[in-house]
C-alpha cells in the first residue's frame, strides 16, 4: 500500500507541455529520497483543464498542481511528499480558500459537469487493466454474457434513448436492432468504431482513448454480442499516436485476460478487435466512406440504401458508433435505462462531451448533462471570454455546424434545439469567438476546410463548395455585390439538397448560420467595403492618429515595406499605396496611435 498517489496527466495536451519531463524528474526525486515504497506515480488521462498543463494531483490531499515545471518537482517532493506541507504557489487558484483546499468538484470548471463518458479519465492508469477492472470494468460485459439475451441488451439501449454522439444523433439501440434483425441469418457481422474525429478543434474521442481505452473494448464487445458480430474494427486517425498506443496495449491486455477472443466469460461468445489507421480524411467520418477505407479502398461515401445495418463492412451487416457513444454503454448496462434517461432533456438523454476552445479562459474538455445552457458552458465552466472582450458567438459541430450568436446564449444545448437555430451538435467541438472575430471570415475558414476535404465523388459537393468559397473570397476582398449574396444563399440550399453524403449536405451550415445571424457584417463587406472586425485584410486601411503619435519611430523600424515616414518627436504618416497590411506597426506602437479602419 502506498501512502500517496501522484497522478500526472499523460494526455496529448499535457504531453506537449512536457509532462514526460515532470514524470522523469519526479521519479528521480522519489528514488533519491527513498520513497519508492510510499509514493506511487501514475500517468493518467486528461483532467479536462488542458490550458493548465502539465497537471499533477497528489492524493489523499487532492492537491491540484498546475503548470508544473521540472524545477518545481524537488520542492513538491521535499515539502509535500516528505514533510506534508502543500506547495501553495503551484496550486490551481480556484482550489485555494482562506480555510484550506477546496474540492475540484466545487470549482467553477467542474461543479456543473457530470462525467459518464469521461468517468475514468484522470482517475486510472489507462495502460493497467487491473485499474479499469477495479472501477467496475468489464462487469457490464460479464453481466450481458451470463445473464442477458442479445435482445434484452438491445432493449436496454433502446429504452435508455441513447443517441449517437458522432453528430447525427441517430438512436443507438435502433441501429443495433436493425443490425441484428434485418439480415438475421448473415454468416458474419461486424462492429465498427469511428475514432477518426476530423473536426477542427475536436479532441473528445482522442481523450477517451488516451484515458480509458478499455471502456471502448468492453462496449464494442457488448455491441458484438447484441448484434451477433464476432469481429470489431476501430478506425482511428494515424495522427493520434498516444491513443493508438494505449488502445493497442489495452487490446493485448484484454486478450491476455480472456476478455477478447474465444469463449469470453466461459460462454460460447467469441469476439476480437482490430485497429485500422486512417490518413486523416474528414470524409471518412461518414460511415460508408469509413468502411470503404477499412476495406483498403479510397475513402468515398456510397449511396444509401442499403444502409450498413444491411450491407456494410465487406458487404456484411455492420454497426458503427463513435468512441463517446460506446463509452456510455457499460454504465447504462450497470445502472439501467431509467438512470440514463433521468439525465438530460426530453429528446436528448445523458451527457455530452465538448472540446471547449477559442476565445475562452478555461480551454479544455468538459462533459455536461444535455440541456445545460450555452451561457453556463461559456461563462461558468469556461470562465468567460479573456481580456475583457465580449462574447460574440460559439461555433458547434465543426465544418458541419453553425454559429450561435449572443442573443441565443441561453439556449439549452441538445440535438433538436441546435438544429432549430441552424447549428448542430456534431461530435462536440465548441469554439468560442469574441468581438474581434469576423463572422464572414469564420464562414470562409470552415468552408475552405470542407473544400479541401471533399472526396470529389459528387458534383454538388466537389464543384458547389468551391463556387461557394469563391463567393466568400469576393466578399472578403470587397468585390462582391448584393446579387452575389443572393446567389450564395441559393447555392447553399442546392448543395444541401443534392450532395451525396453528410459532408456536402452540411457544408453550407456555417455560411447559412452566419448569414442568418450576422447579415449586417456581410452587408458591411459588400456595401461599405469594410470589415467591422478589422480582420479581412483586403478591406483594411491603416492610419496614424496625429494627436497620439509622439514620433518614437518604433513603427518605422517595424514596417517591412517602408510605408511609414516622419521625423523623430513628430507625428508620422502611412503611405497606403505601399502598406502591405502586415499589422507590424500596430503591434509595435505603445501609444495606440495606429488604427485599422
Amino acid at each position: 500500500m502506498f501512502r500517496s498517489h501522484v497522478l500526472i496527466c499523460g494526455g496529448t495536451g499535457c504531453t506537449s507541455s512536457g509532462c514526460d519531463a515532470i514524470i522523469s524528474a519526479l521519479q528521480q526525486e522519489i528514488d533519491k529520497n527513498d520513497l519508492t515504497r510510499e509514493v506511487q506515480v501514475v500517468k493518467t488521462g486528461c483532467f479536462g483543464l488542458c490550458a493548465l498543463g502539465p497537471i499533477m494531483i497528489v492524493y489523499p490531499e487532492g492537491s491540484f498542481y498546475s503548470m508544473v515545471k521540472p524545477d518545481d518537482v524537488s520542492e513538491i517532493v521535499s515539502e509535500h511528499l516528505l514533510k506534508g506541507r502543500i506547495v501553495t504557489r503551484l496550486l490551481y487558484d480556484e482550489t485555494v480558500t482562506d480555510t484550506g483546499l477546496k474540492s475540484l468538484n466545487e470549482t467553477g470548471f467542474y461543479k456543473k459537469q457530470m462525467r459518464i463518458a469521461l468517468r475514468n479519465c484522470g482517475v486510472i492508469n489507462p495502460e493497467c487493466i487491473e485499474e479499469y477492472i477495479g472501477t467496475d470494468g468489464y462487469e457490464a460485459l460479464g453481466k450481458v454474457l451470463t445473464e442477458m439475451k442479445p435482445e434484452e441488451v438491445i432493449d436496454i439501449i433502446l429504452d435508455s434513448q441513447l443517441r449517437g454522439r458522432g453528430g447525427g444523433g441517430f438512436p443507438t439501440g435502433l441501429k443495433w436492432k436493425l443490425a441484428r434483425t434485418i439480415v438475421p441469418d448473415a454468416d458474419q457481422k461486424y462492429v465498427c468504431c469511428n475514432a477518426d474525429e476530423g473536426d477542427p478543434g475536436a479532441f473528445m474521442d482522442r481523450s477517451i482513448l488516451e484515458g480509458d481505452p478499455h471502456v471502448l473494448i468492453e462496449a464494442m464487445a457488448i455491441a458484438g454480442y447484441a448484434v451477433g458480430a464476432s469481429e470489431g474494427y476501430v478506425y482511428i486517425r494515424a495522427e493520434y499516436p498516444i491513443a493508438i498506443k494505449r488502445l493497442e496495449v489495452a487490446i493485448n491486455q484484454a486478450r491476455e485476460f480472456g476478455l477478447l477472443g474465444n469463449n469470453i466469460f466461459d460462454t460460447d461468445f467469441n469476439f476480437d478487435l482490430f485497429i485500422r489507421l486512417g490518413a486523416g480524411a474528414f470524409v471518412c467520418g461518414e460511415e460508408t466512406a469509413l468502411m470503404t477505407s477499412i476495406e483498403g479502398n479510397r475513402g468515398e461515401p456510397n449511396p444509401r440504401p442499403p444502409f450498413p445495418a444491411e450491407k456494410g463492412l465487406f458487404g456484411k451487416p455492420t454497426v458503427l458508433n463513435n468512441v463517446e457513444t460506446y463509452a456510455n454503454i457499460p454504465r447504462i448496462i450497470l445502472n439501467g435505462a431509467d438512470w440514463f434517461k433521468s439525465i438530460g432533456t426530453e429528446k436528448s438523454k445523458g451527457t455530452k462531451v465538448f472540446a471547449l476552445g477559442g476565445k475562452i479562459n478555461n480551454t479544455g474538455l468538459v462533459e455536461v448533462p444535455m440541456g445545460t445552457t450555452l451561457r453556463e458552458v461559456v461563462e461558468e465552466i469556461g470562465g468567460g471570454v479573456p481580456n475583457g472582450k465580449k462574447f460574440k458567438a460559439a461555433q458547434t459541430g465543426g465544418p458541419s455546424g453553425g454559429c450561435i450568436p449572443m442573443e441565443k446564449i441561453d439556449i439549452a444545448i441538445d440535438y433538436d434545439n441546435l438544429l432549430q437555430i441552424g447549428s448542430m451538435m456534431g461530435s462536440g467541438g465548441l469554439i468560442v469567438m469574441d468581438e474581434d472575430n469576423c463572422m464572414v471570415d469564420i464562414a470562409k475558414f470552415f468552408l475552405e476546410f470542407t473544400v479541401e476535404e471533399s472526396c470529389g465523388k459528387c458534383v454538388p459537393c466537389r464543384v458547389g463548395t468551391k463556387r461557394l468559397y469563391e463567393i466568400l473570397e469576393k466578399i472578403t476582398a470587397g468585390t462582391a455585390t448584393l446579387k452575389d449574396l443572393e446567389k450564395m444563399e441559393e447555392l447553399c440550399h442546392y448543395i444541401k439538397a443534392n450532395s451525396l453524403c453528410g459532408l456536402g449536405q452540411t457544408a453550407p451550415n456555417p455560411v447559412l448560420s452566419t448569414l442568418n445571424f450576422f447579415k449586417d457584417e456581410y452587408l458591411a463587406h459588400v456595401n461599405d467595403k469594410t470589415c467591422p472586425s478589422g480582420i479581412c485584410k483586403d478591406l483594411l486601411s491603416y492610419e496614424i492618429l496625429a494627436d497620439k503619435c509622439i514620433g518614437c519611430t518604433l513603427c518605422v523600424k517595424a514596417c517591412p515595406a517602408g510605408a511609414i515616414s516622419g521625423t523623430v518627436k513628430n507625428p508620422h504618416t502611412i503611405d497606403k499605396a505601399k502598406c502591405v497590411k502586415c499589422d507590424a506597426c500596430v503591434q509595435k506602437c505603445k501609444f495606440k496611435a495606429i488604427v485599422r479602419k
